[in-house]
């Protein structure tokens, strides 16, 4: 029965703690995922205009730069004629000027005629009549009045290129050309460096590079591209895409189109990198989001376990009740099962008494003669004295029993206690348990209701006599009026109460008895009754020494009428 009771009570803790886990954690989850989705795709929204940006803004940079250098070279070949650039020391003296005053950005100048020959050069390599006719960068442009070409090697065997401007002599076409210093253009570029793995790169139509890749650029790496943020591109001619690349790794990767689109500005980022900033950010976020439902579901555990325990405890209580209203119910008819014995024995025992005084007025009429007629009458006259302490005791038993309405009356407490007393000590008498009253006769009445001070003394009666009844002793009662209030002690010479216990002495269902003999509710009761009467009860006790119960109920204001309950 008790491993049934027991797994009722597990399964009820199982299911608060389900309840609250799932009421508690179900909108956190939700909300929590809501705003991490949303958190997340504003980040992502943020770090995209970012980067377009960037390179928006760094593209604008290396096409000033460009279109810089293109004018000052046009401007050098409208302000000189063909007969003086042709002159070296004309050429010589342009170039220490644009250097002074663009710095060391120009490295070189060159002449060349309609033959594609360099008639005229300044700078620091030997490049006097070289011959350019079938260089790529010339032919291509031959066709055009301003040209840029690509990066690439040439006769010195360095990367650079060549902005060069066409122009006409009398009908033959002459091309002035300018070598950029390639360190400086390169520098435009690397200085778009984001994290630890962005970097920038140009690339011209064919995917050759037109600066100086990053030394950590492993150019094995093949990206294939999966998604368009923006299609087809995001603004101003930045397109971003998320590349899968050979490595295994994912790539964000954002570019724009330079020179008219004949060169390709692209940055590119491990994603990891590139949103390592929200990555830490979810990982704090879910570590407190596992912190705070862990401890939820501790939580919802330890109060579903303290709740079905404190159910537990209130169901015991219940039960204990129950069985005590049981029991009470057992010695409410055992109580009138007495009286009723005890109003059948007393017209016997006053017949007997009767009888007895009849016989003995008879032996004084007739029998003092006879020989035994001492004998006879110590004989009678103890019957007498017995009859009469039978009647007396069957009317207090009577008395106690009629008197079990709760309404509140003046109760004049000396004979109330010696009421109750005569009852209680029948069963110490044979306990070797003495009795000392000390009763105030001069005080007056408290209102308050008879059956339950009657109730309040019994239970601490018997509880004295109960606790020496092993080795007797006495129980002295004490009652006056002090302080305007009405005292009464109850103390006995049994082993008293141990320190620990006094704090608890009053809680319903605490008891120091043996199984069995106690329910622990009689001085819980005692504790109710003589405070809903507005008096106060307490103990001093320690072990070996006793116990003193103190009652103090309040005493009526003076000039009071007092109706004095009397017994019948």
């Amino acid at each position: 029965m008790q491993t049934e009771t027991k797994k009722t009570y597990d399964k009820l803790s199982r299911k608060i703690a389900l309840t609250v886990i799932t009421v508690s954690l179900a909108p956190l989850i939700l909300v929590g995922g809501l705003i991490f989705d949303q958190f997340r795709s504003i980040y992502r929204a943020k770090v995209y205009a970012h980067l377009a940006e960037v390179v928006d803004k760094h593209k604008d940079n290396v096409n000033n730069f460009l279109n810089e250098k293109l004018a000052e070279v046009q401007y050098l070949s409208r302000v000189f004629t063909y007969e003086e650039l042709s002159d070296s020391r004309n050429l010589e003296q342009a170039l220490k000027g644009m250097q002074q005053q663009y710095g060391r950005i120009f490295v070189d100048l060159g002449i060349i005629n309609e033959n594609g020959t360099q008639v005229a050069y300044a700078g620091p390599f030997n490049l006097l009549g070289a011959d350019y006719s079938k260089a790529d960068w010339y032919l291509n442009s031959r066709t055009k009045s301003t040209n840029i070409s690509d990066v690439f090697m040439g006769l010195r065997q360095s990367p650079h290129f060549i902005i060069t401007v066409n122009s006409s002599r009398a009908g033959k076409p002459w091309t002035l050309r300018a070598t950029i210093d390639f360190l400086a253009f390169t520098n435009l570029v690397e200085n778009i460096h984001i994290g630890e793995t962005g970097y920038a790169y140009i690339l011209n139509k064919s995917g050759v590079y037109q600066t100086r890749p990053q030394s950590n650029l492993n150019r094995e790496l093949v990206l294939t591209p999966y998604e368009n943020i923006q299609d087809p591109v995001y603004e101003d001619g930045v397109s971003i895409q998320l590349s899968g690349g050979s490595d295994g790794e994912k790539y964000v990767t954002v570019s724009s189109l330079l020179k008219s689109g004949d060169w390709k500005l692209v940055y590119q980022q491990n994603m990891s990198d590139a949103f390592s900033f929200m990555i830490r950010s979810e990982f704090i976020t879910l570590a407190i989001f596992l912190t705070g439902g862990l401890a939820i579901i501790v939580m919802a555990l330890y109060l579903s376990r303290k709740l079905v325990t404190h159910i537990e405890f209130i169901d015991s209580e219940n039960e204990m009740m129950n069985r005590q209203m049981v029991e009470t119910g057992k010695l409410a008819s055992i109580g009138e099962l007495a009286a009723g014995i005890a109003h059948e024995i007393n017209n016997p025992v006053a017949i007997m008494i009767e009888e007895a005084g009849w016989v003995c007025d008879l032996l004084e009429d007739e029998g003092r003669e006879m020989s035994s007629y001492a004998e006879i009458s110590r004989a009678l006259e103890q019957v007498r004295t017995q009859g009469g302490r039978c009647k007396d005791i069957t009317h207090k038993l009577l008395s106690f029993a009629r008197k079990t309405d709760s309404r509140v009356v003046d109760v004049f407490l000396p004979d109330l206690i010696e009421e109750v007393v005569g009852i209680s000590m029948q069963q110490a008498r044979y306990a070797q348990i003495n009795l000392s009253l000390d009763l105030d006769r001069e005080m007056g009445p408290v209102r308050a209701s008879i059956s339950e001070l009657q109730q309040v003394f019994m239970n601490l009666f018997n509880n004295a006599v109960q606790a020496m009844e092993a080795k007797g002793g006495t129980l002295s009662v004490a009652c006056r009026a002090e302080d305007g209030q009405a005292y009464v002690s109850v103390a006995d010479t049994g082993p008293g109460i141990p320190a620990a216990n006094l704090s608890r002495i009053f809680d319903p269902f605490f008891t120091t008895k043996p199984v069995g003999k106690g329910s622990g509710l009689g001085l819980s009761i005692c504790f109710g009754l003589i405070h809903r009467m507005g008096g106060e009860i307490d103990v001093e006790s320690g072990v070996g020494q006793g116990a003193r119960f103190n009652i103090r109920l309040p005493l009526p204001s003076a000039g009071t009428e007092y109706e004095v309950e009397k017994e019948d």
